[in-house]
């Protein structure tokens, strides 16, 4: 084997350990806190703890509607922190829903370090702290969390905005040099698990999204046996995605 190849190789094979040992970083992108008050952020907001079962406290932000036929809990992205949900929390508390909007273990100021059974704990954590019926709504990697927490609690409604297939498939599309599926810790195998779901779904996606491809939440969407709403030239962090009235028509259409 000559002197270049050997190189070469010795680059690749640095490469993926350095992806391997700072993966996580790759994947969560919380941004921190402190946070304003419940109150402060929508009139009525209720300061709330999540308990986790790892003995971790989290904060969130519960906007509770009186006679609210539903609580949406709002399983977040991979992203920014609760602070950047307020917008469709206040559309869909003025339809007449309850909305809990938390952040996940690393995220808002909260202790603990992202990972897939970390969010499975804190997703859970959510659900024990509402009465009543529940809707998921889960935006991005929060679809995938959303799924997780529907087969062990199924909610009365499920929607799910630009879902992913796994995060090995959505890594593979970004990185298709690297052995992402041999290299990932946390997996998110949400089309494995989604048919096993059996409860009213929505599938939410922008037909421009340059971070999950529109045909993997079209997979999805095809295996949840869920109606499809495409929202043409939508990008994965659009407004109209986060908050727009398509969206807002999901979650109603499935209380």
């Amino acid at each position: 084997m000559g002197r270049p190849v050997l190189i070469a190789v010795a680059v690749v094979v640095t490469i993926v350990a350095v992806v391997f040992a700072f993966q996580r970083k790759l994947v969560y992108f919380p941004s921190p806190g402190p946070l304003p008050s419940a109150e402060e952020v929508l009139p009525g907001g209720r300061d709330v703890r999540l308990v986790t079962a790892d003995g971790l406290l989290l904060d969130g932000w519960h906007f509770e509607v009186p006679d609210a036929p539903a609580t949406v809990i709002v399983f977040p992205g991979n992203g920014g922190n609760r602070s950047g949900r307020v917008s469709i929390a206040r559309e869909l508390t003025d339809r007449g829903l309850s909305v809990l909007l938390f952040d996940y273990r690393g995220y808002g100021g909260n202790p603990g370090k992202p990972s897939e059974e970390g969010l499975t704990y804190d997703a859970r954590a959510a659900l024990d702290l509402i009465d009543g019926p529940v809707i998921y709504f889960g935006e991005s990697l929060g679809a995938a969390v959303a799924v997780e927490l529907a087969t062990h609690r199924a909610p009365v409604g499920l929607v799910l905005r630009s879902p992913f297939t796994s995060l090995a498939a959505v890594g593979s599309h970004h990185y298709p040099w690297l052995p992402v599926k041999m290299l990932l810790q946390d997996k998110y195998p949400l089309l494995e698990r989604v048919s096993a779901v059996d409860v009213p779904t929505v599938v939410v996606l922008g037909t421009a999204d340059s971070v999950v491809p529109p045909a993997q939440s079209r997979e999805v969407a095809t295996a949840a046996r869920a109606k499809l709403v495409e929202i043409a030239g939508a990008d994965h962090n659009d407004e109209v995605l986060c908050s727009g009235p398509q969206v807002i028509d999901a979650v109603l259409s499935v209380r």
